[in-house]
């Protein structure tokens, strides 16, 4: 799944949730979280990081209330959250709005690299015809590079006319619009130019060489480079040529630091041209590229091409960046775009393909309290959030036969804590309630949606849901399942005769300081206030029950004529039935906001409490263990009371109905006309 966010051209930060940060065409920067607490992620997460509509953006990876930032113009700001200071830092701050690229002393584009060095967070380049280098967050700037463009006088004239020249930065040329530096040796920058032209240094500047691809086309405009994150001699290369109606897509990879190049585009089609192109950090050779109509993918380092587009729109994509086993896409004019968990392709082949069912190891996953709506609820005009769970990927190369159900189990050492399956529940009411025999089976889950090929499945790290009595109504509290505490899990896949299982980590959040034992006795509470409001549940459904059998037992007897002792003994048995589940619930209570009116009872008390405990990932408070205990202890008494009932009142009354001859079944008398 690719879920939505905000804007275009795309850098991610190193926070939990990471941030992912871009500019907006006509309107600012950008810096937004992957996922929030809650539901959605809306207006209200995201925040300009300085710069502007233009250029590129790079959190400082030590401290991530500092963004540098650019614009057109050769602007370049350093924004810091916590102060909302917005400082120029530009190496030479020359107005270039109007002026002819020929008399700047640096030719900016409209949108220049930034970028912090992967080797030292206190070394920023920026990038005009040459390259410029601050170790001083933008104090002082030195030029490390000479003109590494083709630096033809005639193409930097004023653009525009004869009516309007509108020189606003994007028009500059000769410039440096592509760069990096290798996250394997320090001082090694690959350099490309909007004219054509590949330099590398491997000295940190000091030395530059023109590694340029024999036969690349001459003008064409280096979009991306991406040194290989396995191979310190191996880089890619995305160019494009459709200013010139070329629309072909013209994507390079070299394995000895540029004296060779080898083409690989094969499979993508004329007018898809390819913008970037980057590699997954963990599988070596496998190729993600953003192209003008969508998303490819290379599983053998280039040597073909396959559409990867499942429900991303078909959108130019301007950068890709790869995080957290994640895939961050940035498209123009349609949104973040971020695909969640790469391990289906980061582990797929010819044999998983070819093979009937396989179940992918789930990847280790920190525990958040992001939440995901149900579709028709849900909040419109937002972003997507994060998956609320441990994502489950199975593959089935054929669709499930009729009647054929899937199940996935989730257990904790051998105990199955919680089951999905696609299994239909039957027997709901008009409402969507559930009958007295289906609730006190247990809540039915929704049933999962198979589908023939890769399948996805979220398990939200909770365990099985409470028992509630059907048309239970809580609007204070929290009636959700416990999350299981860190620690390691397993998911048993059952499907056409298999099982297959895959162990799993939970982990705490990273952004948490509670420790894994303070999470296990938040658990451990939860667990227990789970299991008390599913007894208190159970125990109220077999009072009604009950009370249905008595006061039907009484009208039996009545409409035979042998009522009169039995319809008092009934009568006052329900009253002492009716009185436990007044202590067990409130049935007034039928409608949110209905405990303003009506006064709450035991079950309000445990899901009240529930919300109380889990509110934040902390050990629960002394109070919370002490409330429990006096709320458990009433539990328990009220239901040795039923129990004693049932034991005495109404085995008694069922001893004096059968001595009656109550029978089962007794029609009313039939009266003659």
């Amino acid at each position: 799944m690719i879920r939505s966010g905000s804007s275009s051209a795309t850098t991610v930060g190193r926070r939990f949730p990471y941030w992912v940060y871009g500019s907006q065409q006509d309107n600012s920067s950008v810096g937004i979280p992957s996922g929030v607490p809650g539901s959605a992620i809306d207006f209200t997460d995201w925040h300009a990081v300085g710069g502007g509509e233009s250029g590129w953006i790079a959190p400082d990876p030590t401290n991530p209330e500092v963004v540098y930032a650019g614009e057109y113009g050769g602007q370049i700001t350093r924004y810091d959250h916590r102060t909302e200071e917005t400082r120029q830092i530009m190496a030479w701050p020359q107005l270039a709005d109007g002026r002819a690229g020929s008399v700047l002393k640096y030719r900016f584009q409209w949108n220049a690299p930034i970028l912090i060095s992967p080797h030292d967070p206190k070394t920023l380049y920026h990038a005009a015809q040459v390259l410029l280098r601050s170790r001083d967050e933008g104090e002082t700037w030195d030029v490390i590079s000479p003109d590494l463009t083709r630096n033809d006088v005639a193409k930097q004239g004023r653009s525009g006319g004869p009516i309007s020249s509108d020189i606003t930065g994007v028009e500059m040329y000769d410039t440096i619009f592509a760069l990096a530096e290798s996250p394997h040796e320090k001082g090694v920058i690959w350099a490309g130019t909007d004219d054509g032209l590949i330099h590398i240094t491997r000295d940190g500047g000091t030395t530059w060489q023109n590694v340029t691809p024999k036969g690349f086309p001459e003008w064409i405009q280096v979009n991306s480079i991406e040194p290989s994150p396995h191979d310190k001699a191996t880089a890619y290369v995305a160019a494009t040529r459709y200013k010139f109606d070329d629309f072909r897509s013209y994507l390079y990879r070299t394995a000895d630091y540029g004296k060779t190049w080898t083409k690989i585009s094969d499979g993508i089609p004329e007018g898809a041209f390819a913008r970037v192109v980057r590699e997954d950090p963990v599988r070596k050779g496998l190729l993600y590229a953003g192209t003008e109509t969508g998303l490819y993918v290379s599983f053998d380092d280039g040597g073909s091409w396959r559409p990867f587009q499942r429900n991303l729109p078909v959108v130019p994509i301007t950068d890709l960046a790869v995080k957290n086993g994640d895939l961050v896409v940035a498209t123009q004019g349609r949104s973040f775009w971020i695909l969640d968990d790469l391990t289906p392709l980061r582990m797929w082949d010819e044999k998983i393909a070819a093979g009937a069912v396989h179940l992918f190891p789930p990847r280790p996953t920190p525990r958040f309290s992001a939440e995901t709506p149900e579709e028709a609820s849900g909040p419109t005009n937002v972003g997507t959030n994060m998956p609320c769970g441990v994502i489950l990927d199975f593959w089935l190369k054929d669709a499930v036969k009729k009647g054929e159900v899937v199940t996935v189990e989730i257990l904790s050492g051998d105990k199955v804590i919680r089951t999905l399956s696609s299994k239909k529940t039957e027997g709901e009411g008009a409402h969507g309630e559930l009958s007295y025999e289906l609730a006190l089976q247990g809540p039915p889950e929704k049933p999962l949606e198979i589908v023939e090929g890769l399948n996805r499945v979220v398990w939200d790290m909770r365990v099985v849901k409470p028992t509630l009595a059907p048309r239970a109504v809580f609007n204070e509290g929290d009636k959700a399942p416990p999350k299981v505490a860190p620690g390691t899990y397993r998911v048993r896949l059952k499907v056409a005769g298999q099982t297959l299982e895959q162990p799993f980590e939970v982990l705490p959040n990273p952004s948490s300081t509670a420790t894994k034992e303070e999470l296990r006795a938040q658990f451990d509470l939860l667990e227990a206030i789970r299991d008390a409001l599913s007894a208190s549940h159970v125990t109220l459904m077999g009072v009604r029950d009950v009370r249905e059998q008595v006061n039907d037992v009484a009208a039996r007897a009545k409409r035979l004529g042998k009522g009169d002792a039995l319809e008092k003994r009934a009568a006052a048995l329900a009253e002492k039935l009716t009185a436990i589940e007044l202590e067990l619930t409130n049935p007034e209570i039928k409608a949110d906001e209905d405990d303003l009116n009506y006064e709450p009872k035991l079950d309000h008390d445990f899901v009240y409490l529930a919300a109380i405990v889990s509110s934040a990932d902390r050990k629960p408070t002394p109070g919370s263990a002490q409330v429990f205990a006096e709320l458990k202890a009433k539990l328990d008494a009220l239901r040795g009371r039923f129990d004693a009932l049932l034991a005495g009142e109404v085995a008694e009354f069922t001893k004096a109905a059968e001595e009656a001859k109550v029978p089962r079944i007794a029609p009313a008398p039939v009266i003659e006309p």
